[in-house]
């Protein structure tokens, strides 16, 4: 009786430590590689060769795909996230930078940088299905939770652009701060957090208003407004707690969403570009581009327990649950 208590006491402890064992993605934008980090013991298990510029990255099919916007290829590859081989290409129009897929896995919406677009793709059958004009320089791609609007970003135009994805049609644009760089829905659908890397600035902007009803700005002591460059933007699942990363202020500021307060600074690596929870929301990594390295964040603790060294230039990150 005892052996067999103890049988299920290690079944159990096992079962515990695996269930928040995670796969982390980060592109490295400079050895057009992926680094591929055990997130329980925190190291690079393999690192994946892969297209030219690798930025953006996003698992689709339920965590079966790991996409990567290969910008100099203008191409998305398409990998197995559990053999890490090579699927597909996915036509993305000229350099694509930012994606994000619609929250029933299909389509995909591509920003094309150099030709002022956004790429509508089928996923599953590789076609593109339409071609969206908006501003100068697109950048960064939002959804809402209901997968209805689809924000896009131009960092030239200044603008966040409203986009209906039954139609494919622009339906409205928000004048932002310089240079918009991401855009992040909160859970609820409300609300949009655009981060303006020049304008060193959140805009937070009413869904359906579309009005712009608060602003979030950045002080810390010893840094110089200029190098304040907010890019990445996470929102917990509750809608508490924003995280932004500031660039190359290295530093990633805590942000209480009701009051839209900054509440802590937390010092990562240096120019820290792009943010993703764990699913579990316990840990959030950090791409911090000139340092070569991801940060990782205590969510619970705000602290910084870790840095994990990748490859040149970090750039987007993405987390499978397994």
């Amino acid at each position: 009786m005892r052996l067999s208590s103890c049988l299920s006491a290690g079944a159990l402890l096992l079962l515990a430590s695996t269930a928040n064992a995670y796969t982390v993605f980060v592109s490295n934008e400079k050895d057009n590689t992926v680094s591929v980090i055990d997130s329980t013991t925190l190291e690079v298990t393999k690192t994946i060769k892969v297209g030219q510029r690798p930025r953006g990255i996003v698992l689709a099919r339920n965590g079966e795909w790991l996409l990567i916007c290969a910008s100099d290829d203008n191409v998305v590859q398409v990998f197995d996230t559990k053999t890490l081989e090579f699927v597909k290409n996915l036509p993305s129009g000229p350099d694509p930078e930012l994606f994000t897929l619609h929250p029933k896995g299909n389509p995909l919406y591509v920003a094309n940088e150099d030709d002022n677009i956004v790429t509508v793709v089928d996923i599953e059958k590789g076609s593109v299905l339409s071609e969206i004009p908006v501003g100068v320089e697109p950048e960064g791609m939002g959804i809402s939770p209901d997968g209805t609007i689809l924000v896009n970003t131009s960092e030239t135009t200044n603008m966040a652009h409203f986009i209906d994805t039954q139609s494919n049609k622009t339906v409205d644009h928000v004048l932002v701060d310089a240079r918009p760089r991401y855009a992040q829905f909160t859970p609820d659908g409300s609300q949009v957090w655009v981060s303006s890397e020049i304008g060193g600035t959140v805009s937070v902007i009413d869904v359906k208003t579309r009005k712009a009803i608060g602003k979030v700005s950045f002080q810390i002591n010893g840094v110089n407004a200029d190098a304040i460059q907010p890019v990445g933007v996470r929102i917990t699942r509750d809608g508490k707690t924003a995280f932004v990363a500031l660039g190359p202020a290295n530093r990633v500021a805590v942000i209480d969403t009701a009051t839209l307060k900054v509440e802590r600074y937390l010092l990562v690596g240096q120019r820290v570009w792009q943010l993703a929870f764990t699913p579990d929301e316990k840990l959030l990594f950090t791409t911090n581009g000139t340092s070569n390295d991801v940060s990782i964040i205590d969510v619970e603790k705000l602290r910084v327990t870790k840095s994990v060294k990748v490859g040149r230039y970090p750039w987007g990150v993405a987390i499978a649950p397994f």
